[in-house]
């Protein structure tokens, strides 16, 4: 039997899934879960990346100790974060979380220098402040590239920690702002424009390519060899991959982002895209997620962490489903990208001092009416109606805002696979394997391997 690992690593937690062909299905297991989350280092948000690599290590023992030893092991994370080594290949400084503040002055000066409009046209990438462009020069004002002879995103990092081989996914590469829609690579004349050093961007590698086997030392500490295989690195396109998509499909990927989007053969950098700040992100095939981030169930999360450990996220949704509300918030006004206290901002934002449920119900109807706006935008910037919105991830498990989410958008809603994101990382492995063709014979796979709810 074969087995293939997916290392998925979300900002909240990480997760490893086996998977394998049996019977003509996939069938996966998980063997290994931990959390995750950035902490504060010196007034800083910062990953602890020795943890997280710790965690990398501990799953693939647990897979050893099962007897499931994978043939091929397959790394996903978040987007835009990423590694800065020197000459000696070590890791220079601490690796910065995306929702830390140091971009706040370097978007301002970016743009002086290239302005968004220009950058929109060249990359097609979505404005927000924590993208990578804005953090590189936000490091180079700094100092920190000083010593930086490479840089690598997060599953790119932890790669080169298993093999010792750098590589540079594309998938995760279009998040950072600095690749050309049209070239499929790093912008150049952008990144000499901001004076940002050429030898930190190298060759960018598709899904699907073998970044190499365990290194000897990684070897001897687990007792076994696997070979890395480049999944689409960036957690949402691969949970986009395993989504049984058709022509009259649109998508929400739901976790502690909501992205919402469809595929598209080409990319859209039109004003229209422009004005709603959706992003053509990179996919495999040359295609393209056009999709716009919704700040997503990080506002759900972030209530429930402040009320303790003994409230469920089921218990947040049945106080939300007792109570009605006619009252909306911006869920992507920046006061809830990373508030001291996320329900008393809301309390603030709405002026009213409203009771937990309510709150509750206030964030539920304002996701809801953030899907419907952002499906609207993407029908009316691409020209065409999507019958069906399929909504993948862990978000899919929510009922209430499935339902709020058919009423407010009129379409037909269809649910699952949860694990999209580990089920996209293992499809894309096993096509880079060949045990599978392509992606339309794995969205068949998928479709009859995996629970799907239609609404």
């Amino acid at each position: 039997m074969k087995y293939y690992l997916a290392i998925d690593i979300g900002a909240s937690s990480g997760r490893h899934i086996l998977g394998r062909i049996e019977n003509g299905r996939l069938e996966t297991e998980e063997i290994y879960r931990f959390n995750n989350g950035a902490e504060t280092r010196g007034g800083r948000l910062v990953w602890d990346m020795s943890r997280l690599f710790r965690e990398v290590k501990n799953g693939l023992k647990k897979a050893k100790e099962a007897g499931k030893t994978p043939a091929y092991v397959g790394i996903d994370t978040w987007a835009v974060d990423y590694a800065l080594l020197d000459k000696e290949d070590k890791l220079i400084g601490e690796v910065y979380a995306y929702r830390d503040s140091r971009t706040d002055r370097a978007v301002r000066k970016v743009h002086r220098i290239a302005p968004f409009e220009e950058l929109y046209g060249r990359t097609g990438i979505q404005y927000q402040k924590f993208n990578t462009i804005y953090q590189l020069f936000a490091d180079k004002e700094s100092g920190k590239l000083t010593d930086a002879e490479s840089m690598l995103m997060l599953p790119d990092y932890l790669n080169y920690l298993l093999t010792g081989e750098k590589r540079q996914e594309y998938t995760n590469a279009t998040s950072t702002g600095l690749v050309n829609a049209q070239t499929h690579d790093w912008d150049w004349e952008i990144i000499e424009r901001l004076g940002l050093p050429k030898k930190l961007f190298g060759k960018i590698t598709p899904s699907g390519t073998e970044v190499g086997e365990f290194s000897e030392e990684i070897q001897n500490e687990l007792g076994y060899s696997a070979t890395v295989m480049l999944p689409a690195t960036h957690d949402t396109a691969s949970a986009v991959l395993a989504a049984p998509l058709d022509s009259d499909s649109a998508y929400i990927s739901s976790g502690t982002w909501s992205l919402l989007g469809a595929e598209q053969t080409e990319v859209r950098t039109d004003a229209g895209s422009l004005k709603a700040n959706y992003s053509n992100e990179g996919s495999i095939d040359g295609k393209f997620r056009y999709q716009k981030n919704i700040m997503g169930l990080w506002i759900i999360q972030s209530v429930k962490r402040e009320l303790g450990g003994s409230v469920t996220f089921a218990t947040l949704s049945n106080m939300a489903k007792c109570k009605d509300s006619e009252i909306y918030i911006d869920v992507n006004d920046k006061r809830f990208l990373s508030p001291k206290n996320m329900t008393a901002e809301i309390r603030k934002a709405i002026m009213a001092n409203l009771g937990t449920a309510s709150i509750m119900r206030v964030i539920y109807d304002s996701l809801a009416k953030s899907y419907a706006d952002a499906l609207a935008e993407l029908e009316r910037n691409t020209g065409r109606t999507y019958s069906t919105l399929n909504i993948i991830g862990g978000g899919s498990r929510d009922g209430l805002l499935n339902e709020l989410t058919a009423k407010a958008t009129g379409k037909r809603v269809v649910t699952g696979p949860v694990e999209a994101t580990a089920i996209g990382n293992i499809i894309m492995q096993m096509i880079g394997s060949g045990e599978i063709k392509d992606l339309p014979e794995a969205r068949k796979i998928i479709k009859k391997s995996f629970e799907i709810k239609i609404i």
